[in-house]
Order: structure tokens, then sequence, then C-alpha cells
């Protein structure tokens, strides 16, 4: 290229004007304000000195897009009431990083802080009991002991005793001793890998949990004594349990205190567990390494427990998760997801139990399980449509003792229930608005929760009932003004300017075996600006949701509200398979996916057109995983439908996937139903891989015509990059336009 007396020109990368360059620089600078918006994930109160006012701690996260990280903070308030009944939220001036912090779990009473940061390489795991103005105890755990301690959502589970002398927590088993060999030949005795001239053996594979725990040994149980920094692991437990969510029993005076886990049998493999509750599992007691429950803390005693092997308490159910126990300890409640393990849906309808514990503390397999919310196979319009991702706050009590408050999927809505566990009444909490609700703590008889939507960011929200004396049912909510809310100027103006609305799309085509609750309409989340930008649409991107047993939610998603800001119409459709809409719609679609969700896809956009609110010749289809085989289905079954698609780790061949997946039983129950349970195998036989072909868009591939986007991540174990690569060298090979971007370092879900 020439040059001019103010230097070189610039070179422009290939098909880019300078124009087009700004555009994207404008467009990529904006995207940065979106994504450094925080994340409230958690939140604990506890009751000040004076007993009346609160204190709160906020767990807050903050992505750095350029970093390619994601902070973590501590932000702290003071909590007190003001005469007109508002509520007054006094903030720390700056929130706290926790730097290379694995979990962090506070003590019932709010005097304790456990801080845990996981080893890196061979390391020791290390763990601080922060004070009120200091680190008092640091202890650090060698890998002899365990390894990494659990974080994540399925196996995590750190509980406080009730003096808050010991804390029960879940970690990796330690780490097998290897052979070593030396000039001399075999060598039993400890070594490094580092010794000159030692080889230690490598290659002897265990089985794993899939996708994001490659690598992870098996979870164990073990408690540490916060005195001593004695940690021991907990004995009685069968080693081909999985161990997690551990919560420690009501304590009885006397007697050794017991610890309630939640156990997963691996089987013949163990089949991949992120994102799959059709995974059994049992809730199980057992005894825990210490003397009495009136313990001074001194010592851990593992021998007395020896002789006491774990109880299976829930036999008569096939899953039993999030163990909590009411506050006077006489029962013990349970979310089951029963409905996922006998159906073999990954996800399905969630439902919650109650048993009766013993006062004395005497751990009995015969207890009696009763139900306190059922499975709702149909609900009637607008009514409770049954219990769906419901996990349970630590404490999700009021003071009566039997009201639980929990947060679960309301059609296309999160919303806040209030369960009363003896009557089974179920209530509304949240207002009967579209925006998404979510619990973070109780303080008290009050909820502390964040409110969103597709056009406003994360809000926390304080409700309290309007008349308690009255036993109301009534809650009011007040606005907490909070800097992890703060956004930019140019954010707040571009989302005042946009709106959302739920839609209701008829079924269109309805048979005589249909159920009754797969015939009424879904739901999609349509997102529009509220002005029109010029005479004609805006042009619209259709959002599929992977699973396909998940949900497109009300809340606020930073890439989508991203979109919505530079001039796109958005369409959420949730097809019936869908949760939150009744057991009947969600069953209704294995062993009918490519088709039935096909065409409800379809017949949403239709929707829309029909409207006016869309143009039939601007229109985007993007969607990952499940999301990922409509995307590639709609662009084969409706060829001239979309101008262009975008397609994260999606499902193009289950033939092909069955083989390499860590959810081979998958394929069979959304090719076959709930009968692919049955017919699933290791060797799939040429009759079921024809028909997974059958059933996968690589048998529409011939006609497809749109240009693709494939975003791929390499370490995908879900669904292995070979089925992305395969259909975008078949549209290659067709000369449809394919760019492909693969992560090199990224799992199913594409979040680094």
């Amino acid at each position: 290229m020439g040059s001019s007396k103010d230097g070189p020109l610039k070179e422009m990368p290939l098909g880019l004007d300078a124009t087009t360059e700004e555009e994207y620089a404008s467009q990529s600078r904006l995207l940065q304000d979106f994504t450094s918006i925080s994340s409230i994930d958690k939140a604990w109160t506890f009751k000040s000195d004076s007993g009346i006012e609160s204190q709160a701690m906020f767990s807050i996260s903050q992505p750095n897009l350029l970093a390619n990280k994601r902070k973590k903070f501590i932000l702290s308030s003071h909590i007190s009431r003001e005469s007109n009944n508002s509520m007054n939220f006094q903030w720390s001036p700056f929130p706290v990083e926790m730097m290379g912090v694995s979990v962090f779990v506070p003590s019932p009473s709010g005097a304790k802080l456990l801080v845990v940061r996981n080893p890196e390489n061979e390391s020791p795991c290390q763990f601080e009991i922060w004070g009120r103005g200091q680190v008092e105890k640091e202890f650090h755990i060698p890998q002899s002991v365990h390894g990494s301690v659990y974080a994540d959502e399925w196996f995590q589970g750190i509980s406080w005793n009730a003096d808050e002398t010991l804390i029960a927590y879940v970690a990796e088993e330690p780490a097998p001793s290897k052979p070593t060999f030396t000039g001399q030949g075999y060598k039993n005795g400890s070594s490094t890998d580092k010794d000159f001239g030692n080889w230690k053996g490598h290659g002897d594979w265990k089985e794993e949990w899939g996708e994001t725990y490659a690598g992870k040994r098996q979870p164990a149980l073990f408690v540490i004594n916060i005195n001593s920094g004695e940690a021991q692991a907990v004995k009685g437990i069968e080693k081909s349990l999985s161990v997690g969510q551990v919560v420690w029993a009501p304590p009885v005076k006397g007697s050794q205190q017991s610890l309630v886990f939640v156990g997963w049998s691996e089987g013949i493999r163990k089949l991949g567990i992120k994102y799959c509750t059709n995974r059994p599992c049992a809730l199980y007691a057992v005894r825990a390494p210490n003397s009495e429950s009136e313990t001074d803390g001194s010592e851990l005693k593992a021998s007395s427990t020896e002789d006491f092997p774990a109880v299976k308490l829930t036999q008569s159910i096939s899953s039993a998760l999030y163990p909590r126990f009411s506050p006077d300890g006489k029962f013990l409640l349970f979310i089951s997801a029963r409905s996922s393990v006998d159906s073999g849906s990954h996800y399905a309808t969630d439902s919650l139990h109650r048993i009766d514990w013993a006062v004395d503390g005497v751990l009995s397999s015969s207890a009696k399980i009763v139900d306190v919310i059922p499975v709702v196979m149909c609900p009637e319009d607008d009514c409770f449509p049954g219990l769906y991702k419901s996990s349970i706050l630590s404490n999700p009590w009021l003071s009566d003792g039997c009201m639980m408050i929990i947060s679960s999927i309301w059609g296309s809505c999160e919303v806040i229930l209030s369960v009363n566990v003896l009557s089974a009444e179920v209530s509304r909490v949240s207002p009967a608005d579209s925006n998404s609700w979510n619990v973070l703590t109780l303080d008290g008889d009050n909820i502390i929760a964040v409110s969103s939507s597709p056009v406003e960011v994360p809000h926390i929200k304080y409700g309290y009932l309007v008349d308690k004396e009255s036993k109301s049912t009534t809650w009011s909510w007040l606005n907490v003004s909070s800097p992890s809310s703060e956004c930019s100027e140019k954010v707040k103006f571009l989302l005042s300017s946009l709106q959302f609305s739920i839609l209701k799309v008829p079924v269109r085509h309805v048979s005589g075996s249909v159920t009754k609750g797969a015939a009424k309409p879904f739901e999609a989340i349509f997102v529009s600006s509220k002005t029109k930008r010029n005479d004609s649409l805006d042009p619209l991107i259709v959002i599929l949701h992977g699973g396909p047993h998940d949900v497109s939610v009300s809340s606020f998603s930073k890439s989508f509200a991203f979109l919505s800001s530079i001039g796109f119409n958005l369409l959420l459709v949730n097809y019936r398979g869908s949760l939150g809409f009744g057991e009947e719609a969600l069953q209704s679609l294995p062993g009918k996916v490519g088709s039935q969700d096909v065409d409800d896809v379809l017949v949403a956009i239709d929707h829309v057109i029909d409207r006016g609110l869309a143009s039939p010749s601007k229109i985007a289809v993007v969607g990952g995983s499940h999301g990922g085989f409509l995307t590639t289905h709609l662009i084969g079954q409706a060829p001239d439908k979309f101008a262009v698609a975008a397609a994260m780790n999606p499902v193009c061949n289950l033939a092909l996937m069955v083989g390499t997946t860590d959810i081979p039983d998958w394929c069979y129950v959304v090719a076959y139903g709930s009968e692919g349970k049955n017919y699933y195998t290791e060797a799939p036989s040429a009759e079921h891989l024809t028909l997974m072909h059958s059933k996968s868009p690589i048998s529409h591939v011939s006609k497809v015509k749109t240009p693709t986007l494939f975003l791929l991540g390499a370490q995908d174990l879900r669904v292995p990059v070979s089925t992305g690569f395969q259909y975008a060298r078949a549209l290659k090979e067709k000369g449809v336009p394919v760019k492909i971007i693969v992560f090199p370092h990224d799992v199913h879900a594409i979040k680094r």
C-alpha cells in the first residue's frame, strides 16, 4: 500500500472498509459496557448485636472481557427499618475482591467465614477461618487427605454444625498411589515424578462424571475441626457412592452428631451428570467423626463411626436432592426429580417431600415419605404449574417453622413461592408481573430478592407481609438502591428504549393422541424497540434454548440485551417440552424431536409475522446444544426462511453423537421417547442408528442454503465437536457459506 504525509495508510482486513471497522469498534465498546454489568449470585443475612437490625453480605461477580476472567466480590450492607415502613440499606464503601477463592460460606451466626482456596497442581488445599477483623485460622490440607473442595452446583456441600466448631464438606478423594519404577526395577515407597531416573505409572483409567468433571476424582465426604485444623474422611460410606449437598442433622444431647447427604451410585458407568437430574440418587444419613453433640471441638474421633454404615433414608423413591431440616428438627424436606429419573428426560417436573425425623437421632431406612407438592401434570390456566429447577436456600424458613420460601419456574418467568410444608399450600410471593424474580436470602420473615427482565438490569428488592398480624398472604416489595445495579449511562439509555412481552402461541397441529397439556398454547418472549427506527421492521433474531427440557425466562441477559440495543428484535421460543408448563407438555416432546419442536418454532415465527412484528425477509436463528439442533434442523427443513444462522455446540447427528457423548442414554430417549431407556445400550444397532439419523439435522443437510456460523468448544464432552465439524463440512461441500470458530479451552457452555 502507499503512504501519506501522515504515515503509512492503514491496511484494512479483507472485505472491511473504514466505516464498517468503526461500526465494529463502537459495537465492541458497547458489548464491554454490557458485559461489565455485575451479577448478584448469593446473599446471607445476620441479626446485628442489637437483635433488631441486620447485616447483609452479598456475593457479586463481574466479568472482565479483555482479561478473560471473572472477578468475585463480597459486598456488605447494614439494614435498618425506617419509621415510614421503608428499609434503609447502608452499603460498605467498596466491595472486597475474593482473589483465588474457590468458595466461601459464612457460619449461621455470621461470626465466622469459611474461605476455601483450591490447590493448583499437587499443592495442599487451603482453609481459612475469618473473624470480624482478621483471619483467625489457616489450615493446609495435604493431597494425601483430599484434593480440591467441590464448588459446583451438583456436588457442592459445605455445612457448619450448630456450635460452629465443625464443618462438613465435599472434596475429591485422595489421589491413588501409583507404582514407581527405577533403574533397580519396581520400587514400593514415596517418590516424586521429578526424581531422576524414576518413572511413575500412568494410564490407570477411572470413570468420571462427564461434562465439566474431566480430571476430577470421586466426590467424598469430610469433616474439619476449626479449632485443631484436623480434617477426616467420614467413615461408613460405600466407595461406589459419589456424595454431595451435605447438611448436619439436628443435634441430640449425648449422641453422636449425624450428617445427611445425597448419594449417587455410578452403576455400570458414570453417565454425564451436569444438567442431568435423571441420575438416580438418594438421601443417606451417617455418623459424623466426632464424640458427642456437646463436644468441645478438641478432637475428631473416627473409630466410633466405622461400625455405623450409612443408612439409606429414601428407599421408596428414585431421586432425592437438597435436604433441609425444619427449624424444630422434626422434619426433613427434600426435592425429588423422580419424574426425570423415571422417564429418562434429563430435566422434568420436580416434587417436594417430607420425612418425619426421629427426635432421638436414631437413623432409620423405613421412614415414610410424605408428598408435599406432587408433580403437576396439566395445570389450569394461570395456575401453579409445578416445581422446576427448584434449589433451596440453606435456610429457607419463615419464623413459624413450617413456611418455606423457594424459587421456581412458572411458564416463561422465574418466581418466588411460599410453601406450607404441613398443609401443602403453595402461594406465589413475587408480583404477578412479567419480570423474573429470584430469592437471595431471608431477613427474618422478610425476603431479599433480585428482579430483572430482558430490558431491565437486576435490581435488589425487599419483600414483607403487608399485615403479618392478620396472617395476610399479600406481600409488598420495596426497591433497594444498590451499587451492584449500576451500569453506564449509554446502557441505561438504550435499555429505556426497549420493551418486551410474553406471547401465547396456539399449537398448529393437534392430533387425537396429544394430551390435554400438550395441546395448550406455548409461550415466546418478544423483545423490541418502543419506537420504529424507520419505516421498515427491525430484523428478527429467533433464539432457541437447549435441553430440550430447559426454558428461556424473562430475566436479564447481557448478550441478548446487547443485541436488542443495536437494532434487533428478539423472539425467545419456549417450544413444547420446555420447563414450567406442566409434565404433560414437557413429556410430549421425547420421540418427536426434529418435528414437533421444529414446527413450534416455525409457528411462533409466523405468529409474529402475522401480527406485523417481523419481516419474513429479515430473520436469523441462533441456538446452542439442542437449540443448535433446532437451528440446523430449521435451515434444512425451511431453507428459504432464514437469512443467516448461528449454532453453538449443536447436536447435528444423533447417530454420530451416541458413540462419543457422555450422555448416550439421552440420544435414545429423545429419539424413541421414554421407552428409549429400555433400548439404551453401549452398542447401538443399525436400526437404532438409522432412527437417530432420521431424527437429526444431518438428514436435511442437502436442502440448506443459509450462511451459518458455528461456535464450538474443543473440550465439549456433551456434544463433541465432531458432530459440528461433520455438519459444517457437509455444508462447505455444497458451497454454503460457513464460518467455524473453535474455542480451544471451552466445554459445552461457551462461557470463558
